[in-house]
């Protein structure tokens, strides 16, 4: 059996904006999944995330504060909660889908150090993730490929249905879909390479792709940056 057709788990999370730094979780979602075309079992987690949650960020995922307030728990016992769920995933060697990983889990980390004074990699201890990034993956087989690649975009490339976008849990569950739909359309480059293999050339093609979007936005004059880290961003230096 190929990865691709085992057991899988997928993580997301809804925000309340895009600065990983400074913005706050207000809903994440593990689906769990034992082989292709099972039933996926999922977990949700509502947060009250203590801040206001601007417009702009309700606009996408639709939670309000009223609704997050009434309905949210306190973040700490939830991002507990969801590094011990990741953690036993990465403990029985179930991959980890997460779009956009270097989102969602500097994102999960820096919420733990928040409210937990810890960090994802010590709740992880030796049980280090082994992610499967859809965008990654995407971009680097398909490199010629024009047009955007948001997780919509993926799920019309690959034939995946997405049904309520912007809900943690219907995101977790169509990446997941498209990262089968990934394996199975480049089987021959891929069905050699173990997880753990896959996500370590993953950090070398993110990089590389983060490299080259560097350069085009020097070329166009802007002063965006472009993280190379993946599937995580390291802890930013403390200001003097």
């Amino acid at each position: 059996m190929c990865w691709f057709e085992g057991p899988l788990a997928a993580f997301d999370t809804e925000t309340t904006g895009v600065d990983v730094e400074h913005d706050r979780i207000v809903s994440a979602a593990l689906v769990v999944q034992s082989s292709e075309g099972a039933t996926p079992l999922v977990t949700r987690w509502l947060v009250d995330p203590g801040v206001p949650v601007p417009p702009g960020a309700t606009a996408i995922h639709g939670l309000t504060d009223e609704h997050l307030q009434r309905n949210g728990r306190w973040p700490a016992p939830v991002m507990e909660e969801v590094a011990r769920a990741l953690t036993e995933q990465s403990a029985r060697g179930i991959p980890l889908v997460v779009m956009n990983a270097p989102f969602d889990l500097t994102l999960l980390d820096r919420e733990l150090r928040r409210h937990r004074a810890s960090t994802l990699a010590r709740y992880l201890g030796p049980n280090a993730l082994c992610v499967l990034d859809p965008w990654v993956l995407d971009k680097h087989l398909d490199r010629y490929r024009k047009g955007r690649r948001t997780l919509t975009d993926l799920c019309a490339q690959y034939g995946v249905e997405l049904t309520g976008a912007h809900e943690a849990a219907a995101d977790a569950l169509a990446s997941l879909e498209v990262v089968r739909a990934v394996g199975r359309r480049f089987a021959a480059r891929l069905e050699r390479l173990t997880p753990v293999e896959l996500h370590a050339r993953q950090a070398v093609w993110h990089a590389a792709q983060a490299r080259g979007l560097q350069a085009w936005f020097a070329r166009n004059g802007s002063e965006e940056s472009c993280d190379p880290a993946w599937p995580l961003r390291p802890e930013l230096p403390a200001a003097a």
